[in-house]
């Protein structure tokens, strides 16, 4: 019977692979896998700290973040052109406002495909691969689970456990964009940590992961209704648009803030349930999970 591979190896060359098989279809403009190639990108970043350390760590790191940066403005236009879509199909819709936004955003979209193409192209994905994969191989004398590397992986997510607590106190049970969004930052980064000793564990459990996401899903989203809010204020203040459309505009602040209140009150709902999630313990066995 063939020996098992080291999971951490394994791990860092799945993370690999998801982020080459995306890259592709991302410099192609693919709305999709600009967004899969940027996650890729978040948790591969979250998995090599735990192979590569060091000077070596800390040059893979600011590559892939590299990657992560070039690929974010591309994907935030994205999600804005995706939402003034699903407000556009209401009976209601502020017609005129949708259809300058889109124009103002699609617009600026071209501008930032072009910039995040030639910040890809920066990047020799074929060195970094290479780099990535030899690091996570140097020093895996260990196959199937390798207790320090999950470890380490443990006292990570420990500390990011105890960064969401201090973010969801800090923003305490008020509608604070800027707090909110750290509360965010904060979720995304342990569930990828999270993930990583999960795999590394053998692991099969998954709520904790599950409410993560649903508490990054919302907070995500109230994070790109207030970004398309801005931008309408952007719009707002560049020309003096006609009566009708600056009517419209105002209505379409008014629906995105009165969205970003309801998905406040979900955030609260859901509030409790994170709190504890800090509270335990990152190493615990599967059947308690």
């Amino acid at each position: 019977m063939p020996a098992k591979p080291n999971l951490s190896v394994l791990l860092i060359r799945q993370r690999l692979n998801a982020l080459t098989r995306a890259l592709p279809g991302a410099r192609q403009g693919d709305p999709v896998l600009v967004h899969q190639a940027r996650v890729a990108t978040r948790r591969l970043r979250e998995a090599l700290p735990l192979v590569a350390s060091g000077s070596r760590g800390r040059k893979l790191e600011r590559r892939v973040r590299r990657l992560t940066r070039a690929l974010g403005p591309v994907r935030e236009l994205d999600v804005a052109l995706e939402m003034l879509d699903t407000m556009a199909v209401d009976a209601d819709a502020p017609r005129g406002a949708i259809a300058k936004l889109r124009q103002v955003v699609r617009e600026e979209r071209q501008r930032m495909y072009t910039d995040m193409c030639t910040r890809l192209d920066r990047v020799d994905i074929d060195k970094l691969r290479h780099r990535t994969a030899s690091a996570a191989t140097r020093g895996s004398k260990t196959r199937g689970r390798d207790p320090k590397r999950l470890a380490d992986a443990q006292d990570r997510a420990a500390r990011r456990a105890v960064r969401v607590r201090e973010a969801i106190e800090s923003a305490a049970g008020l509608y604070l964009p800027d707090r909110l969004h750290q509360v965010r930052i904060a979720v995304k980064k342990l569930r990828y940590a999270l993930e990583v000793s999960r795999e590394l564990s053998g692991s099969r459990a998954m709520a904790r992961i599950r409410t993560l996401q649903e508490a990054q899903d919302l907070l995500g989203r109230m994070h790109d209704h207030e970004v398309l809010i801005a931008r309408v204020r952007g719009v707002q203040g560049s020309k003096a648009p006609n009566l009708r459309l600056s009517g419209d505009l105002d209505k379409l602040v008014r629906r995105l803030e009165t969205e970003c209140r309801q998905i406040h009150g979900q955030y609260m709902a859901l509030r409790k349930k994170l709190l504890a999630i800090t509270d335990l313990p990152v190493s615990r066995p599967a059947s308690a999970a």
